[in-house]
């Protein structure tokens, strides 16, 4: 499993959730925070390529040792990409645990409204709402 960290070249949503912008583009993951509390994910449930997701909003679910948790959308657009390499076909979940902010994205998506961008929390105030 990965060390505790929060990189600073990324957005936070309050339901442990990132994004790293690109423009009018997003990668989303989960933080090591929530990766941590689900334990060894073993499943990944994507939404479809061309699906929307909507900005605090469940788009997908994964599975762990422990539970089935939903995966809330950090911001709102259209989903361009999927990370294969986490499905069955793939190198398997477990990359979620070993590498959240890397080869554990989840998704890519278009933005559909930028300006939600601002509703999220950099990587100080993300890290003290953990300490909350």
């Amino acid at each position: 499993m990965a060390e505790a960290s929060y990189p600073e070249d990324l957005q936070y949503h309050s339901a442990h959730d990132w994004a790293r912008i690109d423009g009018d583009t997003a990668v989303f993951g989960i933080t090591w925070y929530a990766q941590n509390a689900l334990g060894e994910v073993v499943f990944f449930d994507p939404p479809e390529v061309g699906s929307t997701v909507t900005k605090d909003e469940s788009y997908a679910e994964l599975e762990s040792v422990k539970a089935v948790s939903d995966v809330i959308a950090p911001l709102s657009g259209e989903v361009l990409e999927v990370n294969a390499a986490l499905t069955d076909d793939g190198d398997g979940p477990e990359a979620v645990n070993d590498d959240p902010y890397g080869d554990g994205w989840l998704v890519k998506v278009r933005l559909s409204d930028p300006s939600e961008v601002d509703a999220l929390l950099d990587r100080d105030a993300y890290v003290a709402s953990l300490e909350d």
